[in-house]
């Protein structure tokens, strides 16, 4: 939907942002300290059309991110007489009260990781807020890099997702949401047991449900696209089920360590391969391993294969129910390090997974006994951990 703000008119909403922000941000200086003006390493701000799911899929997208914090539901914040009235009416809260309490919120000490902000920002003003917060978040990080406060001050990742839905499903969704509390309601007072379940308004009358939804068009909408050109930004269809709208936003919440580690962490780690480089092509490079065994070093080869096909094999079917065997061998063959990696490929290309631990141990042989001096004989031994699927067994 393309945007309805003329160039006159977003100027006046960055010169409100300015303003507003600029008002909470030296109240909470004089009150905190800066010091500790500590906002979340990451923000995921979770916006969407009326009846879209946010709610629902919010601890799903906290689990695919590892936060375990509570998300900050900003509709929970406003939640003075004043502010309900406006609200059940379908209207927005101002500006000016809305940033205020978010910024205060998000400096709890329980978001120092990362919080999902649901329900901010829903204006160009609250849009404009944020990029001045962004800003002044990554001046306490320069500020601080190279102190010991350096950890409280890390450099944010802010991703925007957005669930979208059409009017009518949104309608929809509300009217049904609305049908179902009250329903609920119902039986808790008749049963006398149980909780009470908040009702909207909005979710009661058709009307104020379409009031709210061409309000999220008309407002927030803007504010939310407005997003992607400056933060990571998901734009999410949630039309479908709750199944296949997490798997759309697991597809859009891909790790992307380049973009949200600290630089110097990144070249640090980066020599590493990605796990998934290293799989993408590991049953291919697997056969070509056990080709070249065949081919070049054909005498060694034969001989682990059946090593295995006569020590280990046996140990192995008589743990079929377990799915998990442990074989100890001291078996002079395995001093050579290509025959390790022999049994390793050659137990994977069979479907077992191994693991193998070579531990060094002195034998005492002989004590001198004018010295003390005692003479030992090292043994290796080669602790090998097979894994398989285990044996059904039905029950009942």
């Amino acid at each position: 939907m393309p945007s309805s703000i003329d160039p006159q008119q977003a100027d006046l909403e960055i010169k409100d942002a300015q303003v507003i922000f600029s008002t909470v941000w030296e109240h909470l200086q004089e009150e905190v300290g800066r010091a500790n003006l500590r906002f979340p390493k990451e923000l995921i701000l979770l916006g969407g059309a009326p009846g879209a799911g946010k709610g629902t899929h919010t601890q799903f997208i906290m689990k695919a991110r590892g936060l375990t914090c509570q998300p900050i539901v900003v509709s929970e914040l406003l939640d003075t007489p004043e502010m309900r009235a406006q609200k059940d009416r379908g209207l927005m809260v101002g500006d000016k009260e809305v940033v205020g309490i978010v910024l205060r919120k998000l400096l709890e000490e329980d978001f120092r990781d990362g919080a999902v902000l649901d329900g901010f920002p829903r204006t160009r003003v609250q849009v404009e807020c944020l990029k001045l917060l962004v800003t002044k978040i990554n001046e306490l990080h320069k500020e601080f890099r190279n102190t010991q406060l350096a950890i409280h001050f890390r450099r944010p990742t802010i991703h925007a997702m957005v669930l979208f839905i059409s009017e009518k499903t949104s309608i929809h969704r509300q009217l049904k949401r609305g049908k179902e509390a009250a329903l609920h309601n119902q039986e808790v007072a008749e049963a006398g047991v149980g909780n009470r379940l908040p009702i909207r308004e909005t979710d009661l009358n058709p009307e104020t449900a379409r009031r709210r939804y061409r309000v999220f068009k008309e407002q927030t909408w803007d504010a939310l696209t407005s997003l992607k050109e400056i933060y990571h930004y998901h734009y999410v269809n949630a039309e479908g089920d709750i199944r296949e709208v997490e798997e759309n936003i697991l597809k859009e919440l891909q790790y992307q360590s380049s973009l949200e580690l600290d630089p110097r962490t990144f070249e640090t780690v980066r020599k590493l391969q990605l796990a998934e480089e290293i799989v993408r092509h590991a049953r291919q490079e697997l056969v070509k391993r056990l080709d070249s065994y065949a081919i070049e070093h054909k005498e060694l080869f034969l001989k682990v294969v059946n090593l295995l096909h006569e020590k280990f094999m046996p140990i192995i079917l008589r743990h079929a129910l377990s799915g998990r065997a442990v074989v100890n061998s001291e078996d002079p063959l395995f001093d050579d390090p290509l025959a390790l990696t022999m049994l390793i490929d050659i137990f994977s290309e069979r479907g077992y997974h191994a693991v193998i631990d070579k531990v060094i141990r002195d034998i005492p042989l002989r004590v001198d006994l004018k010295t003390g001096d005692i003479e030992h004989h090292t043994r290796f031994v080669y602790r090998v951990q097979i894994h398989f699927k285990s044996s059904e067994i039905r029950r009942g």
